[in-house]
């Protein structure tokens, strides 16, 4: 076991009551921020207007952009370098195609020293459709399902399945809360940040969960609540190693990684500490209070 701090003895599961209340909050929070924000939905859902272009000398990307930021349009920009070239989407409704794009084409004018031919403007519907939608609601519903199956058949209890599961659920509201009340685009990428967070948020859970079973074998006798704060502490060292790893990278993309990264990086820091919380203050002490109660 990896070490980084001195031996620990702190009491995790005492504020449990705490955690869940902090955990309570939030989720009232993001309810009502969902309700009244809602999501702002980029071009993978809504659909939206297509422009490709065609400089006559070699112009970066991030002058392209701020063209376009300084007429208030932010756009998902594809580069082809080799020709010069770059396929510019903004979301807008059909019938707003031609208004988008000569918007558009009248900010690239303003780019000086670069002509540039219009080679395409087109309408680009959405990429998940509804169909796509149903699809992916019942591969992630079924995904939930063979975590708490692997998870009961590895730790012998359903109930620590059904924990784990509760975390990965906890922790992608929280992250979507964020991105709500941040009012940040949630595009096909976050959706690939959500299933990062979930990978990383369960990984975490059976680590902990992995330890809590070993120290069962070893001290059958000692009560489950002492027995989960030895593990978590046994387990803190290897935790803060791994989070600081992974955050301080997300944090370098955040800061230095530019516009086109910047939601998926901000996403992931939350779900990074937010995945941490919840293996130690929903997933361990919810196994802690079923076999409380249950005793």
């Amino acid at each position: 076991m990896i070490t980084l701090l001195p031996k620990t003895n702190i009491d995790f599961v005492k504020k449990r009551y705490f955690a869940f209340g902090l955990s309570a909050l939030i989720t009232v929070v993001g309810i009502i921020s969902l309700s009244v924000k809602g999501l702002d939905l980029g071009l993978d859902f809504t659909g939206g207007t297509l422009i490709q272009v065609k400089f006559e000398k070699p112009i970066a990307i991030g002058e392209v952009r701020r063209a376009l930021e300084g007429v208030g349009i932010e756009a998902g920009i594809q580069t082809f370098s080799e020709q010069n070239s770059f396929a510019i989407k903004v979301k807008g409704a059909q019938d707003k195609v031609n208004e988008i794009a000569d918007k558009m084409s009248a900010a690239l004018k303003a780019i000086p020293g670069n002509s540039y031919t219009e080679e395409k403007r087109d309408y680009v519907g959405p990429v998940v459709g509804r169909d796509l939608s149903k699809k992916a609601l019942f591969a992630i519903i079924l995904s939930m399902f063979g975590i708490i199956v692997y998870i009961a058949f590895r730790f012998s209890n359903p109930v620590w399945g059904a924990a784990g599961v509760i975390g990965i659920v906890h922790d992608v509201f929280v992250a979507l809360t964020a991105m709500s009340l941040a009012g940040r685009e949630v595009d096909l990428v976050i959706v690939a940040a959500f299933l990062t967070i979930a990978g990383y948020s369960i990984n975490d859970t059976i680590v902990i969960f992995d330890r809590m079973r070993e120290n069962m074998r070893n001290f059958p006798k000692m009560p489950m609540g002492q027995l989960i704060n030895m593990s978590i502490n046994e387990c803190i060292s290897r935790t803060i190693i791994t989070t600081m790893t992974v955050f301080v990278t997300v944090l370098v993309l955040y800061l230095f990684g530019g516009t086109g990264i910047n939601n998926f990086a901000f996403c992931m820091l939350v779900g990074t500490l937010t995945g941490v919380y919840s293996t130690i203050f929903i997933c361990s002490p919810i196994v802690y209070q079923w076999e409380h109660r249950a005793k």
